[in-house]
C-alpha cells in the first residue's frame, strides 16, 4: 500500500527543515523530502532574533559581525560599526542547512533523498507526491507517497508552486553568484573578519550589489542582477582581484535565482502551501532570505497544523497573512529603495552617503537586529525623512 502522510514537505532548505521539525514535534506524521548536495549562494548572514527564536547553538556560528562597510561607486567607504555590542552571525549554509534538517528528523520527520517530479491525486482526490530516489537506475519509476497536505518549500522557481499555485512561476528573480574561498591570513590588507563588505557599484551589479562576507576559515565573494546576460562570474573575478583575494583558493561556486517579491498567493485553496523562496519571501535590496525563510516554514506549520486539525482549507491561507502583517511593510519599503536608490551609480553614491549618519546607522542596524520596525524614536524618523530628501534633491554633497 501507498505510504500516507500528515505533510509531505519537498525541500529541506531552512524554510522546509523548519516546516517539517515544527510539525513532527506535534506528533504529525512528516515525510521531508530533499536534494542531496545542493547548496543556494547565500551570504549566510543571520540576526540575533533568528538565533533567538530558533534556538540556534552557538557552534554553527563561524563568525560574528560587529559592522558593515559600505563601497560606492567612487570607492568612497562608509563604515556602519555595531553600535549596541551585539553581533550578526555569519553561518555555512552546508553545515546549517543540514543542521537543521537532522533536527527534523530527531524530531520525529522521515527524511528521504530524491527529486520531486509531480503532484497527482488519488481515486479518492487525495494528494500523491511522485519523486525519484537518489541514485534511482535509469527509466525505473519514480516513487510515490499520499499527502493529507504538500507544503512547497523547493525554492525560488518551485515545481511544486508551478504545478499548483497560480502565479507561483511569475515571481521576479535576482539571480545571484558566490564563490567560497579560504579566507585570507591576519593583517591582509582591506578586509577583516569581523566586517561584511557591500560594494554598490553598477560595474559589480547594474541594479543588486555584490558582496564580501567573512565565514571565519571561508570567505563568501559574490554579486547579483536581474539583468540577462551581466557577467556575474567576472563581476566576482573582477572584485576579488581589485580587493587583493584573487589569489586565495577557490573551495566551491554556486549560483541561483532568488525571489524579490512576495507571492499574492502562496495556497492552492484545497491542499498546498509554499514557503520560504518558493513563496517570494526574500527582501528586497538586502536579498536578506534565511530569517524570513525559517519564519515562513514556521508558519506554514503553523497554518498546516490548523487545516489539519479543521478540515478548513481556509487556515492555509494564514501564513500569508500572519507574514504581511509582521513584514509587509518592510518589504514594500525595501523594493521602493532598490528600484530608487540601485538605479544608477548617481543614486547609489547618494545612498552611500546617506549610511553616514548616525541615526541611519542606529535605526537600520536596530530594525535589522529585531527584525521590526522601530517605532520608539520619531524625531529620529522625521529627522532621517528630511536628510534623504536633501541628498535626493542634491542639497548635500555625496
Amino acid at each position: 500500500m501507498t505510504e500516507t502522510f500528515d505533510v509531505v514537505v519537498v525541500g529541506g532548505g531552512p524554510s522546509g527543515a523548519t516546516a517539517a521539525h515544527d510539525l513532527a514535534r506535534q506528533g504529525r506524521s512528516v515525510l521531508l523530502l530533499d536534494k542531496a548536495g545542493r547548496i543556494k549562494p547565500c551570504g549566510g548572514a543571520i540576526p540575533p532574533r533568528l538565533i533567538r527564536d530558533f534556538d540556534i547553538p552557538a557552534h554553527l556560528i563561524c563568525a560574528r559581525i560587529t559592522s558593515a562597510r559600505m563601497i560606492a561607486p567612487s570607492d568612497k567607504e562608509v563604515d556602519m560599526p555595531i553600535d549596541t555590542g551585539g553581533y550578526v552571525g555569519m553561518v555555512d549554509r552546508d553545515v546549517f542547512d543540514e543542521f537543521l534538517r537532522a533536527r527534523a528528523a530527531e524530531a520525529g520527520a522521515t527524511r528521504r533523498t530524491g527529486s520531486f517530479e509531480t503532484l497527482g491525486r488519488d481515486a479518492d482526490g487525495t494528494a500523491t507526491v511522485a519523486y525519484r530516489p537518489k541514485g534511482a537506475p535509469d527509466g525505473a519509476p519514480p516513487e510515490v507517497v499520499r499527502a493529507r497536505m504538500v507544503i512547497g518549500a523547493d525554492g525560488a522557481r518551485s515545481q511544486v508552486g508551478k504545478q499548483a499555485v497560480p502565479g507561483a512561476e511569475k515571481v521576479p528573480c535576482v539571480f545571484a553568484y558566490h564563490e567560497i574561498v579560504e579566507a585570507p591570513p591576519p593583517g591582509t590588507p582591506r578586509y577583516d573578519a569581523t566586517r561584511c563588505d557591500v560594494f554598490y557599484q553598477g560595474k559589480l551589479s547594474p541594479d543588486f550589489y555584490a558582496w564580501i562576507f567573512p565565514h571565519g576559515k571561508t570567505v563568501s565573494i559574490g554579486t547579483g542582477s536581474m539583468h540577462k546576460g551581466f557577467a556575474l562570474r567576472g563581476s566576482v573575478g573582477e572584485l576579488r582581484a581589485k580587493v587583493g583575494l584573487d589569489g586565495v583558493r577557490t573551495i566551491r561556486r554556486e549560483g541561483a535565482p532568488i525571489p524579490l517579491k512576495p507571492l499574492k498567493r502562496w495556497d492552492n485553496g484545497r491542499d498546498v502551501l509554499l514557503a520560504g523562496d518558493a513563496a517570494g519571501v526574500v527582501a528586497p535590496a538586502s536579498g536578506e532570505g534565511i530569517y524570513y525563510a525559517m519564519l515562513g516554514g514556521r508558519l506554514a506549520a503553523d497554518a498546516a497544523a490548523e487545516f489539519l486539525k479543521t478540515g478548513d482549507a481556509k487556515a492555509l491561507g494564514l501564513a500569508r497573512k500572519r507574514f504581511m502583517k509582521q513584514h509587509g511593510r518592510v518589504f514594500l519599503v525595501l523594493g521602493i529603495m532598490q528600484y530608487f536608490w540601485y538605479s544608477s551609480d548617481k543614486r547609489r553614491e547618494r545612498f552611500v552617503s546617506i549610511c553616514q549618519d548616525k541615526d541611519v546607522q542606529s535605526l537600520t542596524w536596530q530594525s535589522y537586529m529585531n527584525k521590526e520596525l522601530v517605532r520608539r524614536d520619531p524625531l529620529a524618523h522625521v529627522k532621517i525623512f528630511f536628510k534623504d530628501l536633501a541628498h535626493l534633491f542634491g542639497l548635500v554633497r555625496a
